[in-house]
């Protein structure tokens, strides 16, 4: 019986496909996967669950010895909740939600990494890269300074704008 060490290191890299921003996994796809890797394997769906106008569905997998059960939320594509969904919104929800069950074994489980980080807004996300870019261009200063950098190589390194060449002329000036 294989170990979740053993499944989290089969790639399914080559079938996941992009929808928006998001990774997805073809729900027969990740079938195909466990049963080739467990003959036994089997999975239920448990009675989905409304939370006002919005729907929570629910998918158990038991194979290689345990069961472990993924929930969902009926959701858009992107990723938002579905205010009273239909049955397709379900149906699709409902094999996100066994792909996910899957992943819980260790096949696939990479796709969801990071889909439980709130999203930062768009004005946050300026706000960081700028900070990022900021600290590069601090320390590629100082290694100007002290002679391991050339003022070409950074304006090539960092593709600067004549307002960011500006503001390094002027920083390497005043210090």
């Amino acid at each position: 019986m294989k170990t979740f060490q053993e499944l989290r290191k089969i790639s399914v890299i080559d079938k996941m496909k992009k929808k928006g921003r998001f990774n997805y996994l073809s729900w027969a796809y990740a079938v195909d996967v466990l049963l080739q890797e467990d003959k036994d394997a089997n999975w239920e769906f448990k009675t989905p669950q409304m939370f006002g106008e919005t729907m929570m569905v629910f998918c158990t997998v038991t194979a290689f010895g345990a069961s472990r059960t993924a929930f969902l939320p009926v959701m858009n594509n992107n990723n938002q909740p579905i205010a009273n969904p239909d049955a397709s919104n379900v149906n699709k929800s409902m094999q996100r939600c066994l792909v996910k069950a899957i992943a819980l074994h260790g096949i696939g489980l990479y796709i969801f990494e990071g889909e439980d980080i709130p999203e930062e807004d768009e004005q946050e996300q300026t706000v960081q890269k700028a900070k990022i870019e900021d600290s590069r261009l601090l320390k590629a200063i100082d290694q100007i300074k002290s002679g391991k950098y050339s003022t070409d190589k950074l304006r090539a390194q960092f593709d600067l704008t004549k307002e960011q060449d500006q503001t390094v002329m002027e920083a390497l000036a005043n210090a």
